[in-house]
């Protein structure tokens, strides 16, 4: 899961799309707050939607994202 610069233009801001926090998650076997499965690792915790991939709610070192930050979810490649 990765917490993405959405592209503000104000100075001193990141390129679009560039990555400023990123974390390995794994499923906690509960279930959060927006009702879907939680998962959990690295300072992050997030409500995924397992069907769409969608994250429901997420967490940052317990706060929540600012605005103009958006989040992605990747499979983890486990081959390579």
């Amino acid at each position: 899961m990765t917490a993405e610069d959405s592209g503000s233009r104000a100075a001193g801001s990141l390129r679009p799309g560039a990555a400023i926090r990123s974390a390995v998650v794994a499923a906690t076997g509960e279930t959060g707050e927006s009702g879907y499965p939680r998962y959990a690792g690295d300072g992050m915790v997030a409500d995924i939607d397992p069907a769409t991939h969608t994250v429901e709610a997420l967490l940052i070192d317990g706060s929540e994202l600012d605005y103009g930050l958006t989040v992605r979810v990747a499979e983890r490649d486990v081959d390579g």
